[in-house]
């Protein structure tokens, strides 16, 4: 399942890199891609650009919410480009468990350090 974007920055850019690489790792494990299931309900600067731990952590609280029942009972990969905190994999993973994701794990291309 890939970390979804706002609509206004998906409009922006034109695609959701996250979601490319979903689909491109679904075709090589056969594992199904969960798209539009988890979205991002409210807009917020990219987390690259926030500066303090607490910024990043607020800039994405109760940003994410779960379309749908798709994740219960699942374990679910949760694919990202770039993680610079974690904090966006982990309130994703908050709202898939409040789902009934039994575990979700985050898989990103790459780590800010």
């Amino acid at each position: 399942m890939p970390v979804p974007l706002h609509q206004k920055r998906l409009r922006e850019r034109g695609y959701n890199q996250s979601s490319l690489l979903a689909k491109e790792l679904s075709k090589l494990t056969n594992l199904p891609v969960f798209d539009n299931c988890l979205i991002r309900k409210r807009y917020a600067p990219p987390q690259v650009r926030t500066s303090a731990l607490d910024e990043r952590r607020s800039n994405v609280a109760d940003a994410f919410a779960c379309r749908d029942q798709r994740p219960r009972g699942k374990q679910v990969l949760l694919i990202d480009d770039v993680s610079t905190s974690g904090y966006t994999l982990d309130a994703c993973a908050v709202v898939l468990k409040a789902a009934g994701a039994i575990s979700v794990w985050g898989l990103v291309l790459a780590r800010e350090i």
